[in-house]
């Protein structure tokens, strides 16, 4: 004679439809944080990643020693072309008086580091604790 067919019991079927539910709720969200963020506007974060790369990159250049005008001029035009688009970046902030007073500021900070470029690591180290304090002000008020 032939063993009785075992049924499975409740527990693992609802044991089996707990872990499915748990699969297709992670995969869902997964998918409606994708969604969301493919709305955001990803330009001004990547402003800020990019300025921030340049003040490294000066900060590595006196570091190495190498703060002639030919290692820290394409930064500081870099920085300059890229302080052009703060407006644009934050449009939010765009008619707010202190915000203007910061971008400005820091446009003159880099004006007057390409009309005097540095020409020695000491005055590179002013530039970037000039540019630092004005990224620094903005960022305690704005962020």
């Amino acid at each position: 004679m032939s063993e009785p067919v075992r049924q499975p019991s409740k527990a693992a079927r609802y044991l089996y439809v707990l872990i499915a539910g748990l699969l297709i709720g992670v995969v869902a969200t997964v998918m409606g944080m994708r969604a969301i963020q493919a709305r955001q506007d990803h330009f001004p974060d990547s402003l800020m990643t990019v300025m921030s790369k340049q003040v490294q990159l000066l900060g590595e250049s006196q570091k190495q020693n190498r703060c002639t005008i030919n290692d820290t001029a394409p930064r500081v035009q870099t920085l300059r072309a890229l302080a052009n688009d703060l407006e644009v970046a934050f449009p939010g902030l765009r008619d707010d008086e202190r915000f203007q007073q910061h971008a400005n500021r820091f446009r003159a900070t880099l004006n007057d580091a390409l009309a005097k470029p540095a020409a020695d690591c000491a005055s590179l180290a002013a530039l970037s604790q000039k540019i630092g304090s004005d990224c620094k002000s903005c960022h305690q008020d704005f962020k």
